[in-house]
C-alpha cells in the first residue's frame, strides 16, 4: 500500500521522538536499485574518469589503504554505510561502498542551491538558499524546490558536475527521496568549489549551528569538527530506517562524504554509528575529531 506521507528530520518541519509510532510510507529504502561500485578504488585501482594522480603529491589520503576504508565502514553499526573521500588537489578517490545508493534527506538542498546560484536571485532566494544550507530549514527548501525547478535542477547538476548515481526522486514533492552516492557527494563539492556558488555555499555551510531549524540536533558526523564545513541529512523512512548522512570538506583539501542506513529506528544508535565512521575517516586523515 502507498502512503503519501514521509517523517524528515532535515526534511520535516517537525520532530518524532523515537518512541512515536511508525507511520507508513511508499517504497521501502531496499528497493532503491543497487548498481556495481565501479568507483571503489581503495585497492588503488585507477578511476577512468578521474585525473591523473600526483605521485610526488603529499596527500594523506595515499596512506589509506582498501583495508583501511573497509575497517572505517564497518566502524559504526548502519546496515549501510557508503565512505567516500577525494582529495580536491589530485582527484585521488577511495571509497567503500561509494556508488551505493541512499535516499538524500537534506543533502539534496545541496544540490538545488548549486543549480539555483546560477539563476538571477532576489535578496529573498539567496536568505532561503543560505537558511536551507546552514540551518536545514526545510520550509525554505519547499519553496526553493517549487521556485527553482527542483526535478530537473538535480539533473542539471548531476550531469554539469558528472555525478552518475545522483538522480530526481520518483515522487516529485518528495524532495529527501533524490538518490544520491557517496562518490557524487564528494565529486559534488569538488564541482561547487570551482563554480560561482562557491562563496555562497561555503558560507552558508560554515555557519552551520549545531542545532537545525527543526530542532534536531545535527550536530554529528563531520559538523563541529575544526576545519570542516558539511551538510547534514536526516530522515526516518519507515516501517524503521534512519538516515543519518554528512558531507563536507575537510581544510579545503579532502571532500569526504559520510552515508549511513540504520534499521534499529533509534536515532542514538544510527549517531553513534556516523560518529564512529566520520571519527575513523579522520583520523586517518590526521585529525582528531
Amino acid at each position: 500500500m502507498r502512503w503519501a506521507l514521509i517523517l524528515f528530520f532535515a526534511a520535516a518541519v517537525f520532530v518524532v521522538p523515537e518512541t512515536s509510532p511508525c507511520l507508513a510510507h511508499g517504497k521501502p529504502a531496499a528497493d532503491i536499485s543497487r548498481g556495481p561500485d565501479v568507483l571503489d578504488i581503495g585497492d588503488g585501482s585507477p578511476d577512468p574518469g578521474d585525473a591523473d594522480i600526483s605521485d610526488t603529491d603529499s596527500s594523506a589520503i595515499s596512506n589509506i589503504s582498501a583495508a583501511d576504508i573497509l575497517d572505517i565502514a564497518a566502524a559504526g553499526s548502519a546496515s549501510d554505510v557508503g565512505v567516500a573521500v577525494l582529495d580536491l588537489q589530485t582527484d585521488q578517490v577511495v571509497s567503500e561502498q561509494g556508488d551505493r545508493p541512499f535516499y538524500s534527506a537534506s543533502l539534496s538542498k545541496l544540490i538545488l542551491a548549486v543549480d539555483a546560484l546560477q539563476q538571477q536571485l532576489s535578496d529573498e532566494d539567496q536568505d532561503l538558499i543560505h537558511r536551507a544550507l546552514s540551518a536545514s530549514d526545510d520550509n525554505a527548501m519547499d519553496v526553493l524546490w517549487t521556485r527553482f525547478d527542483g526535478m530537473d535542477a538535480i539533473g542539471r547538476v548531476a550531469a554539469e558536475a558528472g555525478l552518475t548515481g545522483t538522480h530526481a526522486p520518483d515522487d516529485p514533492s518528495q524532495w529527501g527521496e533524490v538518490v544520491i552516492t557517496a562518490n557524487d557527494m564528494v565529486r559534488l563539492y569538488h564541482y561547487i568549489l570551482g563554480s560561482p556558488a562557491r562563496d555562497a555555499i561555503v558560507a552558508a555551510l560554515s555557519s552551520a549551528p549545531a542545532t537545525a531549524a527543526d530542532g534536531f540536533d545535527q550536530a554529528f558526523g563531520l559538523l563541529g569538527v575544526t576545519g570542516v564545513y558539511a551538510k547534514q541529512g536526516w530522515m526516518y523512512y519507515l516501517p524503521s530506517d534512519v538516515y543519518l548522512h554528512s558531507a563536507g570538506v575537510l581544510d579545503g583539501r579532502y571532500a569526504v562524504a559520510v552515508l549511513t542506513t540504520s534499521p534499529t529506528g533509534s536515532w542514538t544508535t544510527a549517531r553513534q554509528s556516523i560518529n564512529a565512521v566520520a571519527s575513523a575517516v579522520l583520523a586517518k586523515l590526521g585529525v582528531n575529531g
